[in-house]
């Protein structure tokens, strides 16, 4: 029994650490211009617009095959 637990715990590792390393996201910084209920932008003392900057998860897109489209059975 022990030994069916110790290789079920051995097959999941490789599992569980590849899932981590192939989903990691990089964070990118991207700002915005304050804009008010009028449409125009937010200013500040010197005459510069206000922004709001936000971290942003940006992940890389997977290159694959195309699926072929279904053909119409009648």
């Amino acid at each position: 029994m022990k030994l069916i637990i110790a290789a079920a715990i051995i097959g999941l590792i490789p599992i569980l650490s590849y899932h981590g390393i192939s989903f990691a996201a990089e964070t990118q910084k991207v700002c915005v211009d304050k804009i008010t209920n009028d449409g125009k932008k937010v200013l500040d003392k010197q005459g510069k617009p206000v922004q709001e900057c936000k971290e942003m998860k940006v992940h890389k897109k997977l290159e694959g095959t195309k699926v072929p489209e279904k053909s119409d059975k009648k």
